[in-house]
């Protein structure tokens, strides 16, 4: 992806405004592939930066399966936990964004507008569960079917579909 989407949201008490740059012609260096080295964990982690997480986080396959997914299992202060890698759906991307604000550009009353700049891309995502073998049924695999439904209800309507329906549903008189 090369460019930048801009948004803006408006409250009643004031407004926020910013930027997202998902490429590098706009931003500067491409943002890194992190496919297959981004994790879901069920816990909270209250630290917020680098850390030598590959030192003490090494996932490893089981050769077992459930659900059709391929078992993986690591350990994270001890306690056991097993996941499974699983893509993205077809035309989605994830993306790390930091914030960053824009030097010297303010917005009104005096705030500066915020950047927020892609620095890593993924395809796929492990997820880990630290009380049951990965599946279909858990809450990621389930909340990957709306975006069929979203697709769907924003599809543009055709003439045909209109047509279609209006003989299937006749005028009430």
């Amino acid at each position: 992806m090369d460019g930048a989407a801009d948004f803006a949201g408006v409250s009643a008490g004031g407004g926020i405004s910013g930027s997202i740059c998902l490429g590098h012609r706009l931003c500067g260096d491409p943002p890194a592939d992190l496919s297959g080295r981004v994790h879901l964990l069920p816990c909270v982690v209250k630290h917020d930066g680098p850390c030598p997480v590959s030192q003490y986080f090494k996932p490893r396959p089981t050769g077992a399966a459930s659900d059709g997914l391929r078992v993986e299992e690591a350990f994270f202060r001890g306690r056991k936990l097993q996941g499974a890698s699983i893509p993205l759906p077809d035309g989605y991307s994830g993306f790390i964004l930091s914030k960053e604000g824009r030097p010297g550009e303010e917005e009104e009353g005096g705030s500066s507008s915020n950047l927020w700049v892609s620095r890593g891309q993924f395809k796929n995502l492990t997820y880990w569960n630290h009380d049951s073998l990965p599946s279909l049924d858990d809450p990621l695999h389930r909340c990957f079917h709306w975006f069929s439904v979203a697709d769907a209800l924003h599809k543009p309507i055709r003439a045909v579909d209109v047509a279609s329906s209006s003989s299937v549903f006749p005028k009430k008189t």
